[in-house]
């Protein structure tokens, strides 16, 4: 092979990853141009808000699978979790600390207030996301697939009435940070400052994951061990680490939607998690399980789709709007809209 030939393969390679990126993005603002030309500007605000808060979650989901191929059930319940950690942190310490009550007007005071919650809600998430992973996945890697999956709905149940024996079955309120009477004209609709957070915030928060898993060793070595982890443990790759890191990542990331749920809706109850993990676990299968692109996509789509159901007085069957949408896609596409991706150009 000569070097000429040798230098053209990664350049080809970039043009069609740039290639299927523009084709990606051209897709996604069709999508959402005709969503917003069927409900209006401000039901697309709300939309991209919903979406983003399954994508954070599903983001998780689809990490863990192209991993270790587990369906963690758990998962949705750690989103749950993190938005009680993020309330406890909020109503007990930090706004106490500083003497504040929410909602804040202080842009400056409001910036800290919100790096603290995440800077301390994340890593505690990730922290039990590993100390699941250590205790109840990690002696059963090498067990028969349903020994974990039962696990992980052990798990599951386990958060859900830990945080039903501590807080009640009622709703428990949790301090909205940013008001909800702050408002932007967006396209004649006023859209609130929540709205725009929430959105800026999750696409950030993907972009910061894609460039890690993208460009970094530890990312380097999660692709190796999703592509094949007997040859990448013959390699160097230690796997306990990079699948405890993927389970602190996926934890961290539910989180921060936990955060972020209950900054948008001011609440946040025990049972939570099982409706957000079961809509961003479709949310991971629609847009591919194992791709991290596809996942995000998925929750977008998802949060499109229920939103314009409610819009148009068909609230009820959101749902079913949901689950007959990815059976559809299944049908065309068994791998998702996106396909496998994670284990790719390791």
């Amino acid at each position: 092979m000569t070097a000429n030939s040798t230098a053209a393969r990664p350049a080809a390679s970039r043009q069609i990853r740039l290639g299927r990126s523009a084709r990606i993005g051209i897709g996604a603002v069709v999508f959402v141009g005709v969503f917003w030309a069927f409900i209006g500007t401000q039901q697309v605000a709300n939309a991209l808000t919903l979406g983003a808060i399954y994508a954070l979650i599903a983001l998780g989901y689809t990490m863990v699978y192209g991993i270790i191929e587990l369906i963690n059930f758990a998962h949705g319940d750690i989103f749950m979790v993190g938005g009680f950690v993020a309330m406890q942190l909020l109503t007990r310490v930090i706004l106490p600390v500083f003497g504040l009550t929410a909602p804040i007007t202080n842009p400056l005071m409001l910036v800290v207030i919100l790096l603290l919650t995440f800077g301390l809600t994340m890593p505690i998430m990730g922290l039990i996301g590993v100390t699941i992973e250590r205790f109840a996945y990690r002696p059963l890697r090498n067990a028969p697939r349903v020994a974990p999956l039962i696990t992980a709905i052990g798990v599951s149940f386990i958060l859900q009435n830990i945080a039903l024996i501590l807080f009640g079955p009622a709703s428990v309120n949790s301090p909205q940070l940013i008001s909800t009477e702050l408002h932007v004209e967006v396209l004649g609709a006023s859209v609130a400052y929540v709205n725009v957070f929430i959105a800026i915030l999750a696409v950030a928060l993907m972009i910061a994951l894609s460039l890690f898993v993208g460009r970094t060793r530890l990312g380097r070595a999660m692709r190796s061990t999703a592509q094949d982890r007997e040859a990448a443990q013959l390699m160097g790759v230690d796997l306990n680490l990079t699948i405890a890191i993927t389970f602190f990542i996926g934890s961290a990331l539910a989180g921060a939607a936990g955060v972020v749920w209950g900054l948008y809706l001011g609440s946040v109850k025990w049972d939570l998690g099982f409706n957000g993990g079961l809509k961003a676990f479709t949310a991971a299968v629609l847009g591919g399980i194992g791709n991290t692109t596809g996942a995000a996509l998925g929750g977008f789509v998802i949060g499109f789709i229920e939103v314009a159901s409610a819009a148009k007085g068909y609230s009820r069957w959101s749902e079913a709007i949901v689950f007959a949408a990815l059976i559809i896609v299944l049908v065309f596409r068994p791998a998702g809209i996106l396909g496998h991706q994670l284990g790719e150009r390791a």
